[in-house]
């Protein structure tokens, strides 16, 4: 499965590369141009005629690059269909169940500050004793015993003010203190209680993520050893996994299901592919300076009749050869396989199955057979398929006498 996302990634970044490599083209044609048009606006008349040229050639160079970056996503998609059969036989489709056994990787506690404890506030200092203040000095000669008298009952006066400030803000103290106190109490009591609850949740968490990774894994050993005995459920979910990990671009889902006959030791498989519509008909594209426009020169009937038969023969080969190289054990002899679209019938509107291939083969005859040197329809010629005159034109086969070889 790795291998095979490894390519499917390669591809899908080979193809991106190839995609920004044409944007980036496009975006400094356009840059180009836009900076030539603005030239031209602020050139005198005799520089205007070149420099609206200039702007001219530069918006058909963005317009080019346009049309390259259309044929260059058009090239790629054609060389991904082409190439559906090719792309698997590098790939070992052997599916190593063991490798799927779930192993429990707990992410970290969220909530680490919540196991330290609220710091203790800052004590509340006793504050500073007042301090008597030294009467002013009295000059002048009349009246200074008065005056000296006045000025010490003034010291004593704001004094005694001082202390019985002093005194309230001491005896209130012990009740601010144990304010204090009680609010770091409340507050560590909070933490304590929501730590309990975080944790509380994160256990749970965990211990849920050990059940489902137990019973993942039990499922797992029960198919294991149901593959070892070869039991239909078994054999019918290994091939799902197989084909499941089988790797076609997004725009082209092809689906698989498959039955298991453990007297015959034979697999059916019904495979669906995407209909001719989702082809594109396109054969490139082309960009026309006169009109400044971009417009998409249809494929020939033959050349898209061609790609589309092309795409239902590999397809086919491509799922009789996964399946039977998953099957180290050898367990399936043989596979009876069809291939087919679902689509709207034009006649009644409802959607309808319309069958392209059928083929029966024993794994030694299709072992016989070197995939990368063949000629798909010949092989399925060979195997005594039945085949559709004209799959891009959903002409159905008959389904019907298609023996196993």
């Amino acid at each position: 499965m790795q291998h095979q996302s490894r390519l499917a990634d390669q591809r899908q970044q080979a193809a991106l590369r190839q995609y920004a490599a044409a944007e980036r083209r496009t975006e400094q044609a356009q840059r180009a141009a836009e900076r030539a048009r603005l030239a031209a606006a602020r050139a005198s008349e005799a520089d205007r005629k070149r420099l609206e040229k200039e702007a001219a050639d530069a918006h058909a160079a963005a317009r080019m690059a346009e049309t390259d970056e259309l044929n260059g996503d058009l090239k790629s998609k054609y060389e991904i269909l082409d190439g559906l059969l090719k792309a698997t036989l590098d790939v070992d489709d052997f599916v190593d169940l063991e490798s799927l056994r779930t192993v429990v990787v707990h992410p970290p506690f969220a909530q680490e500050s919540l196991r330290m404890p609220v710091p203790a506030p800052a004590p509340i200092p006793d504050p500073p004793l007042p301090m008597k203040q030294t009467p002013e000095a009295v000059t002048g000669l009349f009246g200074k015993k008065k005056k000296e008298a006045e000025a010490l009952a003034a010291v004593e006066e704001q004094y005694a003010k001082d202390y019985w400030v002093w005194k309230a803000a001491v005896d209130a103290l012990p009740e601010q203190r144990a304010a204090q106190d009680a609010q770091h109490k409340h507050l560590e009591r909070m933490r304590v209680q929501e730590l309990a609850k975080e944790l509380a949740t994160y256990e749970a968490e965990s211990a849920q993520r050990e059940a489902d990774a137990r019973e993942s894994n039990e499922a797992l050993d029960q198919l294991i050893a149901g593959l070892g005995y070869g039991t239909v459920d078994a054999v019918q979910e290994y091939v799902g996994i197989v084909l499941a990990n089988s790797v076609y671009p997004e725009w082209f889902p092809v689906t698989h299901s498959a039955t298991f006959d453990p007297a015959a030791a034979e697999l059916t498989i019904r495979v669906l592919i995407p209909g001719p519509d989702k082809i594109p008909a396109t054969k490139n594209y082309r960009y026309t300076k006169t009109t400044d426009e971009i417009t998409a020169v249809a494929a020939t009937q033959k050349d898209t009749k061609d790609r589309y038969n092309g795409i239902v023969q590999n397809v086919a080969l491509r799922s009789l050869h996964e399946v039977f190289e998953a099957d180290r054990r050898g367990l399936i002899s043989s596979i009876s396989l069809e291939l087919g679209t679902e689509t709207t019938n034009p006649a009644t509107g409802k959607p309808t199955y319309v069958p392209f291939v059928a083929v029966a083969t024993s794994r030694e005859r299709f072992d016989e057979i070197d995939l990368s040197a063949v000629v798909p329809a010949l092989t399925l010629e060979h195997l005594g398929a039945a085949l559709s005159k004209n799959p891009q034109g959903l002409v159905p086969i008959s389904t019907s006498g298609v023996r196993r070889t």
